[in-house]
């Protein structure tokens, strides 16, 4: 066994050795020698030929992977738009596992980082999908995360989505706040009208109710669009509540102010009244515009027209006492009685409706304030003609008072008085005739002659002018008899008596009134012509109006 060449290193030639040493012994001949060594050869070849082909085969294999690797490679690369790794991918040299070892490294960290981008791209969509899911109002309907196009998986285009994210959450919390001033609003208007904020808002989306957070609250182009329409009902309501509650204010101050209802029962309506004149957005307290208000304020507007029905004679009277209180004061003589008596008769008949004939009787109101207006002007101007006149007739008494300038109690007063009187007197020409063209002027435009408690302003005037003239002759023909009589007296003997205040010419004796100075009278010798007939009342009503005019 130590000399046998199979204990030892086992080679082709030893073994080629081996198997001739047998043939020899054998006696195998040279044909089935050459046999032999032929197949061993062809068997040899087959053996090369398979293991040639299992190299080729891996090779071929390698390349393969090698070429997937560097396209993978440059996939993830152009995805990712990272180009640090583009060196690897074009290096040609070293063996097909060194270009393998060498792409490895770089294709795992961008596998990882891919796995990275992949899922913030997943974020930031599912992000959008659920805020654009918000804003539809199809947010519960979306089934599962949104599919990421992992063809493209740079960051320009990250950029682009968080971008869009941005604006989205932007755009979502201005619609946030919107929603919140829409709550906001319909909860003072449901305060202000007393309706349940509860229900009403809960009926636009049910998410508005207090109880829910906020970032859960329904943001949706519908819910924005019902919120705004809600708010425009509730404003319109709003409104007209306000309208309706302000005209039942005002029939109710009407009402008081008719029938003098006492400050203690309006208070009890202040929470109507005090709105009166507001604005709609300046009313805010709550319960203001409720319901069950406008009908208690409807109850007793109610309750106040048939009171006021009852003490209907009661209201006409008044009015008529008003009304003949604008005639007096404008100087227009009517007769109250006959009015009185008109109004009797239609209250006890029942053919007008009493807020009819209020309502006739506030328009006659109106027109004689209208009348009244017009003829203000002129009716300042008499006054103050006759003040001028009075002031006349008092200096007239004062220059024929011969003990005027003793140093009598009063007398500095007096002479004050007799010195802005003469000043005054001067000025009644002017008067007159400003007053008589005012006077033209006013009947020209109504067609009709203006009267002064039933006497023509215009023949006071006129009268007024000739008794002036008249007493101004007078004046010239006493000035004349005087200036004669001293004549007489200085061809006499002097006589030294107390002197005593002379007689007044016969010649001065009154034709109107208690005194001819051409002062106007209540009672002029026109206004006896043409008002003969009038009662002896009458005469003393207007006498008692104007005591103090100059007779």
């Amino acid at each position: 066994d130590a000399e046998n060449p199979l204990l030892g290193e086992t080679t082709c030639g030893t073994l080629l050795q081996k198997l001739q040493e047998i043939w020899d012994e054998v006696g195998e001949s040279d044909e089935e020698r050459d046999k032999m060594l032929l197949q061993i050869e062809q068997e040899c070849l087959d053996v090369y030929k398979r293991k040639v082909e299992q190299a080729a085969k891996s090779r071929a294999e390698l390349l393969v992977t090698l070429s997937d690797a560097k396209l993978e490679l440059s996939t993830l690369v152009s995805a990712l738009g990272d180009k640090s790794f583009l060196g690897v991918t074009v290096k040609a040299s070293g063996t097909i596992k060194e270009q393998l070892a060498a792409i490895a490294p770089a294709l795992e960290q961008l596998w990882k980082q891919k796995e990275e981008r992949v899922q913030e791209f997943s974020d930031v969509q599912s992000q959008i999908q659920k805020i654009c899911g918000e804003i539809t109002g199809s947010a519960n309907e979306q089934a599962g995360a949104p599919a990421v196009d992992e063809s493209d998986l740079s960051l320009k285009k990250l950029n682009e989505y968080q971008v869009k994210l941005q604006e989205l959450q932007k755009e979502k919390s201005d619609r946030l706040h919107k929603v919140l001033e829409f709550v906001g609003t319909v909860h003072d208007l449901c305060a202000v009208l007393g309706m349940d904020f509860f229900s009403t808002i809960t009926e636009v989306h049910p998410s508005l109710d207090d109880k829910t957070c906020v970032q859960s609250k329904s943001i949706s182009n519908d819910t924005l669009l019902r919120l705004a329409e809600t708010v425009s009902a509730l404003h319109e309501d709003k409104k007209q509540r306000l309208h309706k509650l302000q005209e039942l204010a005002t029939k109710l101050t009407d009402l008081w102010n008719l029938m003098d209802t006492p400050e203690e029962e309006r208070r009890l309506f202040d929470h109507v009244t005090c709105n009166i004149s507001a604005s709609v957005d300046e009313v805010a307290v709550p319960g203001a515009l409720a319901l069950d208000l406008i009908e208690q304020a409807e109850v007793e507007v109610e309750r106040l027209d048939q009171l006021k029905s009852s003490r209907m004679k009661e209201l006409a009277f008044k009015r008529q006492v008003e009304l003949e209180e604008i005639f007096a004061h404008a100087h227009i003589e009517i007769d109250p009685e006959a009015a009185r008596e008109k109004i009797m008769a239609l209250i006890d008949s029942g053919n007008v409706e009493p807020a009819e004939l209020l309502a006739d009787m506030d328009n006659q109101i109106t027109k004689a304030k209208e009348e009244a207006l017009s003829r203000k002007e002129i009716l300042d101007r008499v006054e103050k003609w006759m003040s001028a006149c009075e002031e006349e007739s008092w200096l007239d008494d004062y220059n024929r008072d011969d003990n005027r300038y003793n140093a009598s109690r009063g007398a500095h007063l007096n002479l004050k008085r007799a010195e802005k009187a003469r000043i005054l007197v001067n000025k009644i020409p002017g008067m007159v005739d400003t007053l008589v063209a005012k006077t033209r002027a006013w009947e020209e435009d109504r067609g009709i002659s203006f009267k002064y408690d039933g006497i023509p302003l215009l023949a006071m005037l006129d009268e007024y002018a000739m008794l002036r003239q008249e007493r101004e002759e007078e004046k010239r023909r006493l000035r004349d008899q005087k200036k004669f009589g001293e004549q007489q007296n200085t061809e006499q003997e002097p006589i030294f008596s107390s002197r005593s205040t002379p007689a007044r010419p016969a010649s001065t004796k009154k034709v109107v009134g208690p005194r001819t100075n051409g002062t106007p009278g209540r009672r002029l010798s026109l206004s006896a012509s043409q008002n003969g007939s009038r009662s002896a009342a009458k005469e003393g009503k207007r006498d008692s109006m104007r005591l103090a005019a100059p007779t």
